[in-house]
């Protein structure tokens, strides 16, 4: 298992919540290698302004991979898949295109859909049929370029289309596309789940793990909470799982700290369990 953070690239027009690091996209870089993180998971908003080969050079310089390319800041700045607006959608649908092409050039291996798939329209059924369409679509395009998309099941403060991982694997069984799989998340986990594990396992078994967030139950760093984070890794590498466990989570204190304090727990707890 490798150790990724999500940090914001330059494109974001504000600054996302569950971003860490502080300072410019360079900076960001070279703090993630130095504190020992494998890659990092990009939050980007409009990819295609971005410059992927001097992106790709600062990445190799630092030693770090792209873990994944996030589209949370997206769905925060209210483009989403299923927006209302029909116009809106369009641009959301660009936008995935986008990351999908932007992943493929750094060679992450996923995309993330959370929060940018927006809600349903008042009729859930319909909703997620429209959202299978797009993403069968996109994942197509994906597939023909090596990458994968992550769909993240989200709790249902946040969400109301797919919140938990049972919902999550009945929505890929309905799609049935092989680059389709799931992103689960602790955080959401917390609420939405009966255990820390047993959705891990069930979605691995299924083929269709494909990334994970780990943040605590209160979204601080884990560790900072009541999730049992031992229990989670001993199962993910009990599985098998050899993917990405990238930090999303409130940039609290600050944003370096919470990074220096999420990949210090996180090295320790897998000298136990590997």
């Amino acid at each position: 298992m490798k150790l990724s953070l999500a940090i914001q690239t330059p494109d974001v027009p504000f600054q996302l919540q569950v971003a860490l690091l502080a300072g410019s996209l360079d900076e960001k870089l070279r703090k993630a290698a130095a504190l020992g993180a494998d890659g990092v998971e990009l939050m980007c908003f409009d990819p295609a302004t971005l410059d992927v080969e001097s992106i790709r050079s600062k990445l190799a310089e630092n030693g770090l991979e792209a873990a994944a390319v996030a589209s949370g800041g997206l769905g925060i700045g209210k483009i989403t898949l299923l927006h209302p607006d029909p116009q809106i959608c369009e641009v959301a649908r660009s936008r995935l295109k986008d990351l999908i092409y932007f992943a493929a050039s750094l060679r992450a291996p996923v995309v993330t859909i959370g929060g940018f798939r927006g809600r349903s329209n008042g009729d859930q059924r319909a909703s997620l049929t429209r959202l299978g369409e797009i993403l069968l679509e996109a994942a197509a395009i994906a597939n023909s370029r090596g990458v994968r998309l992550a769909v993240e099941p989200i709790n249902r403060y946040e969400g109301d289309l797919i919140q938990n991982a049972a919902q999550g694997l009945a929505f890929l069984d309905q799609v049935n596309h092989p680059a389709l799989g799931l992103l689960l998340d602790t955080f959401h986990m917390n609420i939405e789940e009966a255990s820390w594990t047993e959705p891990f396992a069930r979605v691995f078994t299924a083929g269709k793990l494909f990334h994970v967030h780990l943040g605590d139950n209160n979204r601080l760093p884990p560790g900072k909470g009541l999730i049992d984070f031992q229990a989670i890794l001993q199962t993910l590498s009990s599985i098998g799982y050899q993917g990405y466990l990238s930090a999303e989570l409130l940039a609290l204190p600050d944003a370096d700290r919470a990074a220096d304090e999420t990949l210090m727990y996180l090295r320790t707890l897998l000298k136990k369990v590997l």
